[in-house]
């Protein structure tokens, strides 16, 4: 196993970081020696990571900063079309974030191996603060245009490109390895709940204080993130010596991924799962109205009862320790993708419902797995450049809506829903056969 290499954080009796030198890199000195600072609280083993206090307050900063995006996405949308009334101009404006995150993407991984890590954090959550305020007095002005948003996603999407893979690569620091796999789950639990809940606020607030003061709103939430990351201490980092170019950072990073079969088959398992699985989000509103014949509010049932599973999945996956993970992994991308398979089947909305629920939780459960198998089986001073190369998968989205789209254009969005279920479960399926080491993983 690629276990870490690098030297991690270590931490003195009150929790702050101390001389990390004498920490070898393995999982039990990394979970022993990362800054900690234990509650006195009895908690559940559901919710052990949260006896670290610094990553509570980085699991707590991560809602309130995730509700923001959420609810700055739906406010960003519905501004652009306000504005403009044009669905075309709705998707340019949406795709902007996207566009950044695979140019930029690399150079945050890089960035996150080479800076120490809550200062990129907190740097990125002020930008998050600054963009919301600069987007929010321009309403309130009248001087906002289309374009003005479409520069704020791209910001955007360059402050996720650095801030992501810093924020992944901190986890394992505060939590150790011990407790990575919980940490994630938890962290994914949370991102779960913000995207079942923000966008309902924000769509109520959109209609009672303006979209200025939805932007306002955003921009105090930020600010909160900021402030509960504040009180977390800097953690040295997990690489020595002299550093070379950037691009040199970059190509040694995907170097690193080339010789390690293991992160590479999972890696590109998760963007599989993006790039065949997500895309049933984008055709769901065809869904609900060619196939079912009904309306936004079914459309809004079914999309809670999604994330209601996929909340399910990540508490589940956060529940467990090393028990049969690689099998679990793999559970989760067969309950997608037959649930996809098993709703186009079934043409009756009643049905979808549970079909629903376990595609949520197979997404989620897999995405959360598959995280924490990369991050344990990596080298510590690649975390940054690995998980960059994670978050390009939600980049690449649009590549896999596009040809679903013309199928469902051309065939129906039964069949799509079927092509997509039926690609997912033969992927999952090959890797059960032919991967002994992802089927033996605990």
């Amino acid at each position: 196993m690629d276990t870490g290499s690098g030297s991690s954080s270590s931490s003195d009796s009150d929790g702050s970081p101390s001389d990390p030198s004498t920490n070898d890199g393995s999982p039990q000195q990394e979970a022993s020696s990362s800054p900690r600072r234990p509650t006195t609280a009895n908690l559940p083993s559901i919710l052990r990571s949260f006896e670290n206090g610094h990553f509570f307050r980085l699991w707590l900063g991560t809602i309130f900063l995730m509700g923001a995006t959420q609810m700055q996405m739906l406010v960003r949308g519905y501004l652009t079309y306000e504005l403009t009334g044009s669905a075309t101009l709705v998707g340019i404006v949406s795709a902007g974030g996207s566009i950044a995150v695979l140019v930029f993407a690399l150079w945050g991984g890089a960035i996150a191996d080479r800076v120490e890590r809550r200062r990129v954090i907190q740097i990125g959550q002020g930008v998050s603060v600054l963009l919301a305020l600069s987007v929010g007095i321009a309403v309130l002005l009248g001087v906002v245009a289309w374009y003005h948003l479409l520069m704020a996603g791209i910001v955007q999407g360059v402050m996720w490109s650095f801030l992501a893979p810093a924020r992944q690569a901190f986890v394992p620091q505060l939590v150790g390895n011990q407790n990575l796999g919980n940490a994630i789950a938890l962290t994914a639990s949370a991102m779960s709940g913000t995207a079942a809940i923000a966008p309902s606020i924000a769509g109520v607030l959109y209609g009672t204080i303006g979209p200025e003061g939805v932007y306002f709103v955003i921009a105090g939430m930020s600010a909160v993130a900021v402030l509960l990351t504040t009180s977390i201490p800097s953690t040295p980092l997990e690489r020595t010596g002299a550093k070379p170019s950037m691009l040199h950072d970059i190509r040694d990073g995907i170097q690193y991924i080339l010789r390690s079969p293991f992160i590479l088959t999972l890696l590109l398992f998760g963007l599989s799962m993006v790039l065949i699985v997500m895309p049933y989000r984008f055709l769901l509103p065809v869904y609900v109205v060619e196939v079912y014949g009904r309306g936004s509010e079914s459309l809004g049932l079914l999309m809670s009862i999604v994330g209601v599973g996929s909340l399910a999945g990540s508490l589940v996956i956060a529940s467990i320790t090393k028990w049969h993970r690689g099998l679990l992994l793999l559970a989760g991308g067969f309950a997608a993708g037959l649930a996809l398979i098993a709703t186009s089947a079934i043409p009756v909305f009643f049905v979808a419902a549970p079909f629903m629920l376990l595609m949520g939780l197979g997404d989620s459960a897999n995405r959360s797995l598959n995280q924490t198998l990369v991050m344990e089986n990596m080298d510590a001073e690649y975390r940054g450049r690995v998980m960059s190369l994670w978050m390009m998968n939600f980049g690449l989205m649009p590549l896999g809506i596009l040809p679903i789209s013309v199928i469902a254009e051309q065939f129906g969005p039964r069949v799509s829903f079927t092509c997509m279920g039926g690609v997912i479960v033969a992927v999952t399926l090959a890797i059960l056969i032919f991967n002994r080491r992802i089927r033996t993983t605990q």
